[in-house]
């Protein structure tokens, strides 16, 4: 771990494998698919089970997936009544969210269509905005310190993870709740996707696939609670893992499509480690953006060749996306949280569908059956402890690049 990383004390999910952390990481390493019908859909989830029916009704369904998982993580942290252990003026929020409250702002746009502007819903704003997942964790944890959104498309919620390193290590906060979640299997949006081009033409998520066709959307959320190691030992908390890097870069190549040759992903990749003090060598696993379209694939093999040379070829690299599907501004909180769970786990959970590579795409992506991680030797350069260490990657739309470097 290296001097400026941050301690990982809680982290909740929600995703179409279902509810709970645990169940994303367990259900992806025997996987199963949460993917039916051409969309990841968290067809199992009931707010009522979780929330007032008041809070229900005054939530869209984006807040509602990030509600649930701060509060597994605030459990698992060991905040007692949801409230932080610290200064609540020293407990920031930062989280991704792209789209925000699409299905509101869709329903009553057709309310005005068809009733007038006196018909629509005075809440409309305030429940769809963006900013209204961090502003409801505010009010129902208490928290006091710095609160806002990122929108950066599929790269939000691990540009958010990034900025609450970032925090910790400046100092301003004690604890930062990190994260994102997104809801926008609406049919207006989906539409606006496929006629885009980058949907599944056949309703299948297969990173790395020769007969990869696009992706395939999806909705959930993931936060993570982020503090500072020495103050999470103090009060007897269980550190489950380290965020340790984060790097970041822009294509400045295209609105939509990434750079083949992979350089500048390359980039973000190579300052993400140097950001933790590590070595390319020393990377033991990786957890794709793997969004199964054919640019997006090529150019993360290409930047993982870049950023890693030959060690590339040598670790295991496999996509979440293949059994949840793609949830754009949720996508890098669920990865993250995955990706700590393989390292705590111990087994490299499969990129479901990949039966035969295609062309150019000869990394280890981990086809059927799940892995060992791969032992650590305790004689490499920097090597620290024999910790486990894995990246993250997000590279998202508009050429926005992060990756984050998480340590068991």
């Amino acid at each position: 771990m290296s001097e400026g990383s941050a301690a990982i004390t809680g982290v909740g999910a929600v995703t179409p494998l279902g509810i709970g952390a645990d169940t994303l990481y367990e259900r992806w390493r025997d996987g199963v698919c949460g993917i039916e019908d051409g969309v990841g859909r968290c067809d199992g989830f009931d707010p009522s089970q979780f929330m007032s029916r008041k809070q229900v009704r005054r939530t869209e369904r984006f807040v509602q997936f990030g509600t649930i998982a701060a509060r597994e993580a605030a459990d698992q942290a060991g905040w007692e009544g949801d409230e932080p252990p610290y200064d609540p003026h020293r407990v920031a929020c930062v989280l991704g969210v792209s789209l925000g409250g699409t299905q509101v702002l869709f329903d009553q746009y057709q309310t005005l269509e068809q009733d007038g502007a006196d018909a629509v819903w005075p809440l409309t704003i305030p429940v769809s905005m963006p900013n209204a997942l961090p502003a409801v964790l505010a009010i129902a944890h208490g928290f006091r310190g710095e609160s806002r959104s990122i929108a950066s498309a599929c790269s939000s919620s691990a540009q958010a993870i990034g900025e609450g390193l970032r925090m910790l290590r400046q100092d301003e906060a004690d604890a930062v709740i990190v994260g994102g979640a997104e809801a926008c299997l609406t049919p207006f949006i989906l539409a606006a996707f496929k006629m885009a081009g980058a949907l599944s033409r056949s309703g299948r998520c297969r990173p790395f696939d020769e007969r990869r066709d696009g992706f395939v959307m999806a909705e959930g959320g993931g936060i993570l609670i982020l503090e500072h190691e020495d103050k999470a030992e103090d009060r007897g908390a269980e550190i489950l893992g380290y965020l340790s890097g984060y790097g970041a870069s822009t294509d400045g190549y295209h609105l939509t499509a990434p750079a083949e040759d992979g350089e500048i992903c390359g980039y973000a990749i190579r300052s993400a480690l140097d950001d933790a003090g590590r070595a390319p060598e020393e990377v033991d696993y990786v957890n794709a953006h793997g969004t199964s379209t054919e640019a997006n694939d090529l150019a993360e093999t290409n930047a993982l060749k870049v950023a890693l040379g030959r060690h590339a070829h040598e670790i295991p690299i496999s996509s979440t996306k293949s059994v949840v599907g793609h949830s754009i501004g949720g996508a890098g909180a669920i990865e993250a949280i995955a990706t700590l769970l393989t390292l705590r786990g111990g087994v490299v959970p499969p990129t479901v569908g990949l039966e035969v590579p295609g062309e150019d795409l000869d990394l280890n992506y981990v086809p059927g059956d799940p892995l060992p991680l791969p032992e650590r030797s305790t004689n490499g350069a920097g090597n620290r402890a024999g910790r486990a260490v894995a990246l993250s990657n997000s590279f998202a739309f508009g050429g926005h690049n992060a990756v984050v470097v998480i340590e068991a």
